[in-house]
């Protein structure tokens, strides 16, 4: 067994969800009420999406960034 270390981007809504992304997989996407039980949700996620795709097929993470920008008022 392949153990693998994926980059997971954690996000809150409106409501107080937490949503999570893995960003090498295309629309994989949970949520959760707490950060521990979205986690959990991924997990299941990211192993469909391991079981449909190829390990050498998967987006490249290059990193994460703030980008500034401004708004009109």
């Amino acid at each position: 067994m392949r153990k693998l270390h994926l980059p997971i981007i954690i996000e809150m809504d409106e409501d107080g969800y937490y949503i999570v992304s893995c960003p090498l997989f295309k629309g994989c996407h949970s949520y959760g009420e707490t950060i521990d039980e979205a986690l959990k949700n991924i997990r299941e996620v990211i192993d469909i999406c391991l079981a449909e795709t190829k390990i050498e097929g998967l987006n490249k993470f290059v990193g994460f960034r703030e980008l500034e920008v401004l708004q009109n008022a």
